[in-house]
């Protein structure tokens, strides 16, 4: 992706895309003015670069009974342990994020339980006992209030206005 740019009509498709990602080509190709035959080629390099990883079905954690969200920092007790510590998470299916962040805590985790004992199972059975973490902090979320894919924007055609004080 280092010397591909995307465009005007780059954006437009993605935003469609973003949206819903069963939208048929021709819809999107419609949407757009062009033919058909160029969104499948515009998908197509923007794959190849990097720009869109692949699509995916979206299903609820509640569906499945997995009716606890929970965010856990974790210390860890010696930082350029990171990598190994990232290899032992991945293996514990109820996580489905981790960042390596800035501030206090070294990793933030989303994780998704079935109830409160699970996720305490979780953490003392699993997470706490990997090597190099020193301490985990969790809040559980009590409502997601909204979310979203990336928000994607023509910034070209944001105009902003600059106000001088006199």
């Amino acid at each position: 992706m280092a010397n591909y740019q995307i465009d005007a009509i780059d954006r437009k498709i993605l935003s469609y895309l973003v949206n819903n990602a069963r939208m048929p080509f021709l819809e999107i190709a419609r949407e757009c003015g062009i033919s058909g035959a160029a969104i499948h080629q515009r998908v197509h390099k923007m794959e190849s670069n990097g720009v869109i990883t692949g699509s995916r079905m979206v299903v609820k954690p509640g569906a499945l009974g997995l009716n606890v969200c929970a965010f856990i920092s974790v210390n860890l007790s010696e930082d350029n342990k990171y990598p190994d510590v990232v290899a032992a998470l991945k293996h514990i299916p109820e996580i489905v994020e981790c960042h390596f962040v800035t501030g206090k805590a070294a990793l933030f985790l989303k994780v998704y339980c079935f109830d409160n004992e699970h996720l305490m199972s979780i953490l003392l059975n699993t997470i706490q006992r990997i090597p190099y973490i020193q301490s985990t902090d969790t809040m559980i979320s009590l409502d997601q209030s909204f979310e979203r894919e990336v928000w994607v924007k023509d910034y070209k055609s944001t105009s902003f206005h600059t106000i001088t004080a006199v």
